[in-house]
Formats: structure tokens, C-alpha cells, sequence
């Protein structure tokens, strides 16, 4: 059993570094919308490894093109600073003690910024996901365990207003995947319990600010 320190969107004041080592994550997972500085906080309380994906509050975290400049003969990409030692999730496929992740940040458009998405755009992302998934399950006859996202899917947990609606699009991810579990962020419960919800046999569990997952690899 892997136990899994997840966080999202708040910092919670209750994880001391005492609570942290009480609970004894094996792997802290961030969906997003979180203070570089806190995850390392976390992370490193933690002495474990951290898997995260981006938020629309995030800065961009793609890699960027370093051109050459007299004196400086080097041209090529590099990754912006991030959480120091995290592996950024998005778009990507990872595998980790025996589970398999699959990670896609960002939130629906609704304002210029980074890490946001028409549906359409997102589709075309989770099209990308789903084929390295495939790939994945081939290659490694594993399919995705566990599913990291930053918004939840359209119509499970997400709201009417423009900014915190889900992707219509990570339904059809969802039942073709299907993964153990789906852990979003990007709904703030403002004081009222989320409830986790089902999608087919996947568990889609709302972690903000925090929560303790057990995943049987």
C-alpha cells in the first residue's frame, strides 16, 4: 500500500513538520495552485518525492527556448524554476513504488494567463496523455493507476461559474483509462466537506488543502 500526502490550492497551518512525520506519506502529490516554496516545505518534511502538476494561478512551466548570445555558445531548452527536486507531472506519464500516474494541469479559459484551456485545447492534451498511456500499457503492460489533475471533470465536483468548470473532455479519459483514482484541486470546499464522487470503478477525491490516500499498486 502506498500512502499518499496529497495537497492542493491551500496551505494548511495544521501540517507542522511533526504532523507531516506523523503521517508518513511515502509520496506527497500537488494538484496545483500551491506556493513553490510550501511543496519544498512539504516535500522535504516529508523526505519523500514529490509529483505535481500546474494550476491556473501557477506561473508557466513549460520549457522555454535559451537562444545563443556572444560569449555564451550554448542554445537549447530549459525548465523554469519549480518545486526544487519535484517532477512536474503535466502532460506526462510516471511510474513510482509499483503505481502509475498520469498528470494534466490547468484550468478551464476564462481569463488571459498560463496553465488555462479552451475545452477544445484540453482535449487535444488529453488525447496526448491517452496515447502515451496506451503506449505505456503496451511497453510496460501497466495501465494508469492514478490520475493527477488540477480541475475535476465537467459535472463531477466542479461548479456553474466559468472559472471553476471541469473538463468535459477528462470524462472520456476517465472511462478509457480508468484509473484507481483521480485527485483535482481547484474547487475550494470554504469550509463545507467535498465529497469524493465515482466515475465508473474511479474514485475522484477533491484534496484541498489536504488528504491522506492509501493506493494498493
Amino acid at each position: 500500500m502506498v500512502r499518499i500526502l496529497a495537497i492542493a490550492d491551500e496551505t494548511s497551518h495544521s501540517l507542522s513538520v511533526q504532523r507531516i512525520r506523523s503521517i508518513a506519506p511515502d509520496l506527497v502529490v500537488s494538484c496545483g495552485d500551491l506556493p513553490f516554496d510550501y511543496l519544498d516545505y512539504v516535500a522535504s518534511a516529508a523526505n519523500v518525492s514529490l509529483l505535481y502538476v500546474p494550476g491556473n494561478h501557477d506561473p508557466e512551466l513549460g520549457p522555454k527556448a535559451v537562444p545563443a548570445s556572444p560569449g555564451y555558445m550554448y542554445r537549447g531548452w530549459v525548465d523554469p524554476p519549480g518545486p526544487l527536486g519535484g517532477v512536474n507531472l503535466d502532460g506526462r506519464i510516471a511510474t513510482w513504488k509499483g503505481l502509475t500516474f498520469a498528470g494534466l494541469g490547468g484550468s478551464i479559459r476564462y481569463r488571459p494567463g498560463p496553465n488555462q484551456y479552451t475545452e477544445r485545447h484540453m482535449r487535444m492534451r488529453v488525447a496526448r496523455v491517452g496515447a502515451r498511456a496506451r503506449w505505456h500499457a503496451m511497453t510496460r503492460r501497466r495501465g494508469v493507476d492514478v490520475l493527477v489533475t488540477h480541475s475535476p471533470p465537467r459535472g463531477y465536483g466542479d461548479l456553474d461559474d466559468v472559472a471553476h468548470r471541469g473538463f468535459e473532455s477528462f470524462r472520456g479519459l476517465i472511462e478509457r483509462l480508468e484509473p484507481k483514482m483521480m485527485m483535482h484541486g481547484h474547487v475550494h470546499p470554504h469550509g463545507f466537506e467535498k465529497p469524493d464522487r465515482s466515475l465508473g470503478s474511479t474514485r475522484l477525491v477533491n484534496v484541498i488543502p489536504f488528504k491522506v490516500i492509501e493506493v494498493d499498486p
